[in-house]
């Protein structure tokens, strides 16, 4: 089960930390992605990583101004999002996979979501 939070309201340009607490055993294998999703838009990927090493991939909307890291003691990942503009609003998903890929439909376990405003 994953647990999402560290959404909310943000002027632009501001910062944010998103979490996800995985509960149960996260095996060496696992990968960690963030997806997100606009109001009338489909999901999109936003960053993964790989929870036994340092591989992450970012989407260029994402490059520069977030990373993704994990804390396997607390079997949790982040999203530390920075220099936020209006077109990040959107719903994050965190999600679990095995795949180390950038398609949602490769990951088999997703998290609540939490929103994420950015106001202009």
């Amino acid at each position: 089960q994953l647990q999402a939070s560290g959404g909310g309201l943000v002027q632009a340009g501001g910062s944010l930390r998103l979490s996800c607490a995985a509960s149960g055993r996260i095996f060496s294998s696992a990968v960690m992605a963030w997806f997100r999703q606009a109001p009338g838009k489909e999901r999109e990927f936003v960053a993964l990583i790989r929870w036994n090493g340092f591989s992450t991939a970012y989407a260029d909307s994402a490059k520069g101004r977030f990373t993704i890291s994990r804390d396997n003691a607390k079997n949790t990942v982040y999203l530390q999002m920075n220099s936020l503009k209006p077109e990040d609003t959107a719903v994050y998903y965190c999600a679990r996979g095995v795949v180390f890929s950038r398609e949602n439909y490769e990951y088999g376990s997703w998290g609540q979501g939490t929103l994420v405003t950015v106001s202009s």
